[in-house]
C-alpha cells in the first residue's frame, strides 16, 4: 500500500464551497503561491461549521493545505486525472459535487474509505452513527485516536456537502436522496477516482457501479467496452463469462 493510501491527512472539516473556490482559482490561471495566499484570506473568518469567526493560523493552514493538495499540487501520479477533472468542471460547473467528491477521494483515500464504510452501513440501515463508522475504519487503519477524530472531520464534511444529514440524536446521521449522474464521462471519472483511491488500482466494473463510497450518487449502467473507448487511462480486462475488471494503465 502506497504512502497516499496509508495516510489520513484530513485534519479539519472541508466545505464544498471551499473546494469550489480552490478549483475556480486554478481555472482562473493563478499560480500555486497566489492560490495559497487567496485561500488563506478567504478562510480567515470562515469556520468548518459554516459560521463566521476567526480561525487559528494552524487550523486555517490545515484546510488550505488540504485544498491545495487536492486541486493545485496533487501527487504527480494524480495530475492527469486532476487535469481531466478540471476540464470537466470548466465545461459542467453544475456537476461540481461529484467532481469534487472524486478528486478528494483520489487525493485522500481516507475520505474514500470513510465514505465506503458509511455507504455500506447505509445500505443496511437508514441511520448510521459515528461510532459504527469508526469501528469499521479501525479494522483498516488500526486503533489510533487520530482515526476517530479525523473521521469526524470527514463525516462533518459529508453533512456540509449535503451528502448526509444530522438526525435528532447526536453523532447519528441519516441518508439523503442520491444525486443522479447522467453524464457517462463524469461516471467514468468517478470510476477512475475509485481506482486511484484503491491500493490495487483495479476493480470489477459491477462493484464500481455500486461502490458504497459513492453513496450520495446514482451512477449510470455502462459496459467495460464503453469505458475503455471513453477513457485513455483505464484498461478493461475480461474474466469469467461476462465479468469485467477495470484497471489503471501503468
Amino acid at each position: 500500500m502506497g504512502k497516499r493510501h496509508e495516510a489520513i491527512g484530513i485534519k479539519q472539516a472541508i466545505r464544498f464551497e471551499w473546494m469550489q473556490k480552490a478549483a475556480n482559482l486554478l481555472l482562473a490561471g493563478l499560480d500555486a503561491k497566489t492560490i495559497r495566499q487567496e485561500l488563506h484570506e478567504f478562510l480567515a473568518d470562515r469556520k468548518g461549521n459554516g459560521s463566521e469567526g476567526e480561525r487559528s493560523d494552524q487550523t486555517r493552514t490545515f484546510v488550505v493545505d488540504n485544498l491545495v493538495k487536492t486541486w493545485v499540487s496533487p501527487d504527480p501520479v494524480l495530475v492527469p486525472f486532476r487535469d481531466a477533472a478540471l476540464a470537466f468542471l470548466r465545461k459542467h460547473p453544475s456537476m461540481g459535487l461529484a467532481v469534487h467528491w472524486g478528486m478528494i477521494s483520489a487525493v485522500y483515500p481516507f475520505w474514500f474509505n470513510v465514505a465506503r464504510q458509511t455507504g455500506r452501513l447505509l445500505a443496511l440501515q437508514d441511520q448510521v452513527t459515528h461510532t459504527q463508522i469508526v469501528n469499521r475504519l479501525k479494522e483498516q487503519y488500526g486503533d489510533r485516536q487520530t482515526v476517530s477524530r479525523c473521521a469526524q472531520y470527514v463525516i462533518r464534511s459529508f453533512v456540509a456537502w449535503g451528502a448526509l444529514k444530522d438526525s435528532e440524536a447526536k453523532g447519528c446521521y441519516e441518508k439523503v436522496a442520491p444525486v443522479s449522474i447522467a453524464d457517462s464521462d463524469l461516471a467514468i471519472l468517478m470510476f477512475e477516482s475509485a481506482l486511484l483511491a484503491t491500493p490495487e488500482a483495479k476493480g470489477a466494473l459491477g462493484l464500481l457501479l455500486n461502490n458504497p463510497a459513492f453513496f450520495p450518487f446514482q451512477l449510470p449502467v455502462m459496459t467495460g467496452d464503453f469505458v475503455s473507448q471513453r477513457s485513455e487511462r483505464i484498461d478493461v480486462v475480461r474474466y469469467g463469462l461476462d465479468d469485467e475488471l477495470l484497471k489503471l494503465k501503468a
